[in-house]
């Protein structure tokens, strides 16, 4: 006979098949940008994949929702973009960590977004989905039939309205190419070392990267997913407890190999429509991560068509684009996400910060 207790595991843990179908809903972004991180930068896969899997795993059991683990995609985007050097993304990713830490213990969230404005945010969102536009059209330009294979295979998503899954159908296409080339790796266990992904390297960059993630960080991984949480779970999570998770998870990863991570509305939704209930999704997605991971290696990265991997940034930016759309203030929005791809990030993410003040 079931207890109090069997129902209160099973709200929090539960296996069933839209927790299993829900765990793809977190990948549709991450995959493609961890893949185009390994491919395009000196950023260890197989380390972020197994380290993306330990990370699913624990706030599953933590929280007992399924709660995203995605990089940051600011970070991320300028990284793919060569704005940041590995070492300079394990850098701002130290530092963004320490300040999302200090943060969820001051209870500081909600002032912080007040003060930056949505619109700045949606701005950021908006100058890093303008990089990696950029960055696509110029790696798909090296092979034109292979991407608009590409192009040809998400559209196919799209019509057949799956156009969350367009990315992952992409990133199979490549995947199978790229297996064709290299061969299918033999499993192997990455090696532990101190920042196999890059030793930090602190730089001007890399500080003004790690204030525009936390701009996006604060509005969409806290406080966002803490609505969201309330919304279609009726669970009560601080911003702020999320905050501090946030920082522990990427103090913990990146000194490990990993690159700096984050929680996300976005993620929590795509977990929510594919089925998932429970922090039973996280689990399932942590123990697929982990078996990508043992077979990341073996030459396979490096194999993976460049034209592809551009298609798949364009996918990734035009997702991105329509999420910095959801702003009240277009024109601030767009000056800038354009200031971010014509100068900087963090040039424009001070300016715009300071005419939002200004213009409120």
């Amino acid at each position: 006979m079931a207890t109090s207790t069997d129902h209160a595991v099973r709200d929090r843990l539960a296996f069933t098949a839209g927790e299993v179908t829900g765990a793809l809903g977190d990948s549709v972004t991450v995959l493609p940008i961890v893949v185009a991180l390994g491919a395009t930068t000196a950023v260890s896969l197989p380390h972020v994949l197994l380290l993306f899997g330990a990370f699913q795993v624990v706030w599953g059991l933590v929280y007992g929702l399924p709660l995203s683990v995605e990089p940051m995609k600011a970070l991320a985007g300028l990284a793919i973009a060569g704005a940041l050097t590995a070492g300079e993304l394990a850098a701002a990713g130290l530092v963004a960590g320490v300040a999302l830490l200090a943060l969820g213990a001051v209870g500081a969230l909600d002032r912080i977004e007040s003060a930056v404005g949505r619109p700045v945010v949606r701005g950021i969102q908006l100058a890093v989905a303008l990089l990696l536009l950029e960055t696509g059209l110029s790696l798909g330009a090296a092979n034109l039939a292979l991407a608009g294979v590409g192009a040809g295979v998400a559209l196919v998503a799209v019509v057949a309205r799956r156009g969350r899954a367009s990315a992952l159908a992409v990133l199979a296409v490549g995947a199978a190419i790229a297996v064709a080339e290299a061969g299918v790796p033999s499993p192997a266990v990455p090696e532990l070392a101190a920042f196999a992904s890059g030793t930090p390297t602190l730089s001007p960059a890399a500080l003004e990267g790690a204030a525009a993630q936390l701009a996006m960080t604060v509005g969409n991984a806290a406080v966002a997913t803490a609505v969201l949480c309330a919304d279609l779970f009726d669970r009560d999570v601080s911003p702020d407890d999320l905050s501090t998770s946030m920082g522990a998870m990427t103090l913990s990863a990146v000194p490990l190999g990993g690159i700096p991570m984050c929680h996300g509305s976005g993620g929590l939704a795509g977990k929510y429509a594919f089925g998932a209930r429970t922090g039973g999704a996280n689990v399932v997605l942590g123990v697929l991560y982990v078996a990508v991971a043992l077979v990341a290696g073996g030459g396979l990265v490096m194999a993976y068509p460049t034209a592809l991997l551009g298609v798949l940034l364009v996918v990734v930016a035009w997702q991105l684009g329509r999420a910095a759309a959801a702003t009240d203030d277009y024109l601030l929005t767009a000056a800038v996400g354009v200031a971010g791809l014509l100068i900087n990030v963090g040039v424009a993410f001070v300016a715009g910060a300071l005419a939002f003040r200004y213009l409120r």
